[in-house]
């Protein structure tokens, strides 16, 4: 059986080409065990694959399919799993040192467990920074993953893993998580199409400490109407997380099928008034322009914040990192933490109290409501997903051709008011890098952002595929 390359064809059409018997389960994995062999040499993007398994059940969708059972919605559909969520068989290693050697988990988190039972096939596990700490995917214990698009790049992070090997063809779905951006930003710099739920969506458990505060999980895929076909198969409440929403009354992928135009939106170039990159700038603007040629009324709104970071920082490195690495503080264990991760959580450990993470968590608030009054009346707020141009691994991205520390600084934004957001490819840098305009929405409007998404997606008609990558210059 011929199995197209993942990037030409929507997961749902995969999918459908499963349960009618075109293609089996069986050659669907194949197709993705072969992708892996022979790419992830190259790009780094898995980190544990486990093949025999995958062909367990891959064979049981297929046996279960030619004896007139039933399948999940995502039969046969090979996905990886980011490295900070638990998927049995595999051990959680978070990037860190110190989990290298733990044993194999024996449950799924509450993410994998859905993609399980609606037939979606495990295959491995992808990269990500020490417990997704970065937006650049790097760690002591596997090493640099790089971009499909240009291998001396970064894919981002902290799902850099994931958005490689989408972008890649080594499968069409992966997981992600975001707590200040790690959906979007790889999205943004693998040419992919992506979105950070609002928190309780998609529920996550077991939870680690601090995670109430920013952090969701979500699947990733190129285009959005899968990601939302994926997420009508995992939304929905758990007791495992505390802020679960309830299920939604309609099919988050049937409310794409013919997207309504946004009557008013509001783009705002930078909403700290810092510097943007200027190529980026002009290719995001240009996607706004288009909306505006459609009829849609577009307002454009200089400086909101004077910055987030004040809140974003105490709460991302007091709360949910830094719990975990406080008993490996001043062991010989802390050597082997990454080098800007111990300097960033050395500080915080000086610095974050249970005061200061109060007062963040009051000026998240704050910030919550100034947004709310600036985005009435407006179906969105867009504006470039990155400041920077996309970083060599290990760098920071270029402000103008100038390397700085604030070019991922416009994501933090929609985890700390919990609203959802996304990012669609808007076009191309000189040198081939993919751009990423960000949308981010109301209050639990998950529909809106996501029929904003696909709005620009079908207006921009780039669908953007990296260069193949030969093998041999491994």
């Amino acid at each position: 059986m011929d199995v197209p390359d993942f990037r030409t064809v929507t997961v749902e059409a995969l999918a459908s080409m499963v349960r009618d018997r075109t293609l089996t389960a069986v050659a669907v994995t194949e197709h993705a065990l072969g992708r892996i062999e022979a790419l992830n040499p190259i790009l780094n993007a898995f980190v544990a694959i486990d093949a025999t398994a995958a062909r367990e059940q891959a064979a049981a969708i297929d046996e279960r399919l030619d004896a007139g059972g039933e399948v999940g919605p995502l039969a046969g559909i090979p996905i990886g799993i980011k490295d900070l969520a638990d998927a049995a068989g595999f051990v959680t290693t978070r990037g860190a040192m110190h989990l290298r050697d733990t044993p194999p988990v024996t449950a799924d988190s509450t993410e994998v467990a859905r993609l399980r039972a609606a037939d979606a096939v495990i295959v491995g596990k992808t990269n990500t920074p020490e417990f997704g700490c970065m937006g650049d995917t790097y760690n002591p214990v596997f090493g640099a993953t790089w971009n499909p698009w240009n291998l001396s790049r970064s894919p981002g992070g902290s799902s850099g893993g994931t958005g490689a090997a989408i972008a890649s063809g080594m499968v069409p779905v992966g997981t992600g998580s975001d707590g200040g951006g790690s959906i979007r930003i790889p999205s943004a710099m693998c040419g992919l199409s992506g979105i950070k739920t609002s928190q309780g969506r998609v529920p996550s458990g077991p939870p680690p400490p601090g995670l109430l505060d920013l952090s969701c999980v979500g699947p990733m895929a190129r285009l959005i109407r899968d990601v939302a076909y994926c997420l009508d198969a995992v939304v929905g409440p758990h007791p495992s997380d505390l802020r679960s929403l309830p299920a939604p009354t309609e099919s988050w992928r049937g409310a794409l099928d013919d997207p309504p135009l946004p009557k008013r939106v509001l783009w705002v170039p930078a909403f700290d008034g810092e510097p943007v990159d200027a190529e980026i700038l002009a290719i995001c603007a240009a996607a706004v322009e288009l909306l505006a040629a459609e009829g849609v009324e577009v307002v454009e709104m200089g400086t909101l914040f004077d910055t987030v970071s004040g809140a974003f920082l105490p709460l991302f490195l007091g709360g949910l990192i830094g719990p975990a690495f406080r008993p490996l503080y001043g062991t010989p264990a802390w050597d082997d933490v990454t080098d800007v991760l111990a300097v960033a959580l050395e500080e915080a450990f000086e610095q974050v109290t249970v005061d200061t993470v109060a007062a963040a968590r009051q000026q998240a608030a704050e910030l919550s409501m100034q947004l709310g009054e600036v985005m009435a009346g407006f179906d969105a707020m867009l504006s470039p997903t990155m400041a920077g141009q996309t970083p060599v691994v290990g760098g920071d991205g270029t402000i103008n051709g100038i390397e700085t520390e604030n070019w991922i600084r416009f994501t933090p934004l929609a985890n700390l008011t919990r609203r959802p957001a996304g990012t669609v490819c808007c076009g191309f840098t000189d040198d081939g890098m993919p751009i990423g305009l960000q949308v981010l929405g109301h209050q639990v409007d998950d529909i809106g952002v996501l029929q904003r998404l696909a709005v620009l997606e079908d207006l921009l008609a780039l669908d953007p595929i990296a260069p193949e990558i030969d093998p041999a210059s491994d």
